[in-house]
């Protein structure tokens, strides 16, 4: 593992995977269960090449990396304070033959790798619908969280513009947009193939959701069976222990 030095407010957090850790700032943003879940969700192929849209702190790459056999990961991040943590946490981890970060606007995905070269893409984006509002729409947090410098057409078109034909699109949201989210892949014909939702107690309603698509699939979709967060108050569910690792 490789050495690197914290910047004031930063700290190092187990990842409880193949001795993996991640750096992040909570002052700016820091992963939560979504992004883990959408990494047990999502797979990629022996020798494979991953793409995540809006990497962040790059903890999608980094835990993809340590559950599959693909050969390249990179994660694509606008913000250069994040890609620069991220890519010391691909040094800390001694990814750097696998994982890439490179500093990019999702908008220009396109260009920046050129069309139909991705076997998976992933993202974990921002859910909420603009930035009207917010104190401060340039922050970190606000970025990470709202539709402010991209929303989520940007995001469908940008992974099915990188995907080769047959290529398998994960991405994690809210289940409030899932009429806008099950439109917009098929405008871009990243078919919904696989969806399941979350739920944080069996009783509650959905908090989260997960969705396949396939870059020219055909229509036919399978709704896999809930996944419960909280077996009780401040217990997980087994199966939430065993996507995490413990």
């Amino acid at each position: 593992m490789g050495k690197i030095e914290l910047k004031p407010g930063e700290r190092l957090d187990d990842l409880q995977r193949n001795g993996y850790k991640i750096i992040q700032d909570p002052e700016k943003f820091c992963f939560g269960m979504d992004a883990v879940l959408l990494s047990g969700f999502a797979d990629a192929p022996e020798n494979g090449r991953v793409l995540d849209l809006g990497t962040g702190t790059g903890i999608i790459p980094i835990l993809m990396a340590a559950k599959t056999k693909a050969s390249e990961l990179i994660g694509l991040e606008i913000q250069s304070e994040s890609a620069e943590m991220a890519d010391r946490s691909v040094e800390l981890n001694d990814l750097r033959d696998r994982v890439k970060i490179i500093q990019g606007d999702i908008k220009e995905a396109g260009q920046i790798f050129g069309a139909a070269s991705f076997d998976i893409v992933t993202s974990n984006p921002p859910y909420m619908i603009g930035g009207h509002g917010l104190q401060n729409p340039d922050g970190p947090k606000a970025i990470a969280r709202h539709e402010v410098l991209c929303d989520l057409k940007d995001v469908v078109a940008a992974a099915a513009k990188c995907l080769k034909p047959g290529g398998k699109f994960y991405m994690v949201h809210r289940p409030f947009r899932l009429a806008e989210i099950m439109v917009t892949m098929h405008e871009y014909k990243l078919e919904p193939k696989r969806m399941r939702l979350v739920h944080p107690f069996i009783d509650k309603e959905p908090s989260m959701v997960l969705i396949e698509g396939v870059r020219g699939g055909k229509s036919r979709i399978k709704v896999e069976s809930p996944l419960v967060i909280y077996e009780e108050q401040g217990k997980y569910t087994r199966e939430i222990y065993d996507i995490y690792g413990y």
